[in-house]
């Protein structure tokens, strides 16, 4: 990686393939970010993650205060779950997510004090050891949708050496704007966060990469590379053409580097860590607080919504209560979403709570979504020219239709990133991405990798 004089910004190194341009409606982008009152109840599952589930550890009538552990596992790939709120567990019962499974939760109902748990203290963090320890104790999964417990992104094996931390504040999802106030309202954090990191990581490079759209962004981040603490100018600040899917993980890579994670790879793989820019302004709040991932911020907007903007919401909050906050809804949703209208999950109802991973709440008009009817494929070709993958989706719902999972298989299904850039391409409209998912799910039903 070229180094150029202090103050240089530096411009992606590989454009990638594929990709769309989207309109990105960032309506809430000036919307400073508010703090939610308590709500009189949270729904905390124990299933916020990838990876495996939590045990509640607590019972119903205890007492909790916030930042208290509730849920925890012996697992690895895990993350415990604190109480977002102060009060008494009401209910340790299954209860049913957005994505229509069930889940083992904890119900608290709140006592309006937000009393914070006696137990809580900044960790002691000396070595890349102490830094893992407390990141996992700290509830920690990425804020930027994706849920991966960070304590195990950060802990890479000692044969994979990495030498470029790349901090992602691409923000490329439509409506979406947390990670932009993130930028503005909290960088000193970020700027925390990646002198730690790479201090106690032993990593050389950082690059924290922003999406050319977001001017106000960029003129606080190069603030951070241009910093005095910048030992050896090791801190860049890197933008990148507007283009959707740039934040995924392997575009951002390969934007940032060059350097292409090998399927079915992490980023790892090549020397990288990629780490999701709230999720880094997260782990500076813990190390001089020691406060658990309790509350997050979400945009909540869309045409339905009747005052759109940034919130600070109580992990387990209910969706209803959240656009409650926002003044409710100005007409009937004809589609409601949890994350962004690309990757975002459809909800049924918003008597769901609010997850560690989910970074927005969307509600729209029929007009507003924009949904047309299903045609048949005109073999065009465009979906393949817009995968970042280089997929054939078209052979994909053949195969998939056939439920030929050998084939699936062969057609490289499995590293698909359900980014919906197929989708958003096809003129016949096709659902792309559901036939993605129903692929991987013919593949695991079958065994077959």
């Amino acid at each position: 990686m070229s180094h150029p004089s202090p103050g240089a910004v530096l411009k992606a190194v590989s454009k990638g393939r594929g990709g769309i341009h989207v309109a990105h409606n960032k309506i809430t982008a000036e919307s400073e970010t508010v703090r939610m009152p308590p709500p009189r109840t949270v729904v905390l599952p124990m299933q916020q993650h990838i990876g495996a589930p939590c045990t509640p550890t607590v019972k119903k009538g205890d007492h909790v205060d916030v930042g208290q552990v509730i849920g925890d596992s012996d697992k690895y790939v895990s993350a415990p779950i604190h109480a977002s709120v102060s009060g008494t567990v009401t209910a340790v019962a299954d209860v049913k997510l957005a994505n229509g499974r069930m889940a083992p939760a904890v119900t608290i109902e709140s006592d309006g004090l937000m009393t914070r748990w006696e137990g809580i203290a900044p960790p002691k963090v000396t070595d890349k050891a102490e830094l893992i320890a407390a990141i996992r104790a700290s509830g920690l999964v990425g804020l930027g949708g994706a849920g991966f417990p960070s304590h195990v992104k950060l802990n890479t094996p000692e044969d994979k050496p990495i030498d470029t931390l790349i901090i992602n504040a691409a923000e490329c999802e439509p409506y979406i704007t947390v990670d932009y106030r993130e930028c503005l309202e909290n960088s000193w954090n970020i700027m925390g966060a990646v002198y730690t990191l790479a201090d106690l990581l032993k990593v050389p490079n950082v690059v924290i990469a922003v999406e050319d759209n977001k001017p106000e962004a960029i003129r606080v981040l190069q603030s951070i590379a241009d910093d005095d603490n910048n030992r050896g100018d090791t801190v860049k600040l890197m933008t990148l053409k507007s283009r959707y899917p740039q934040g995924a993980e392997k575009m951002m890579v390969l934007s940032a580097t060059g350097r292409r994670v090998p399927a079915g790879g992490l980023p790892a793989d090549v020397g990288c860590i990629v780490m999701n820019v709230a999720s880094a302004a997260f782990v500076s709040r813990y190390l001089k607080t020691g406060k658990p991932l309790t509350s997050r911020s979400v945009t909540v907007s869309g045409d339905c919504i009747k005052n759109p903007m940034n919130v600070r919401v109580p992990i387990g909050t209910s969706v209803r209560e959240i656009i409650d906050f926002c003044g409710g809804f100005t007409e009937e949703p004809y589609k409601i979403l949890s994350g962004g209208p690309m990757m975002g999950q459809a909800l049924v109802s918003t008597d769901v709570p609010l997850l560690k991973s989910n970074n927005a709440v969307l509600a729209f008009s029929k007009r507003g979504a924009g949904l047309k009817a299903n045609r048949d494929c005109i073999r065009c070709g465009r979906c393949h020219e817009a995968c970042p993958m280089g997929l054939i989706p078209t052979q994909i719902v053949k195969y998939a239709n056939k439920r030929d999972a050998e084939e699936l298989s062969k057609l490289g299904v499995s590293v698909c990133m359900e980014c919906g850039s197929c989708a958003f391409s096809c003129p016949a409209n096709e659902p792309l991405v559901q036939y993605m998912r129903l692929a991987k799910e013919i593949m695991r039903e079958a065994g077959v990798k």
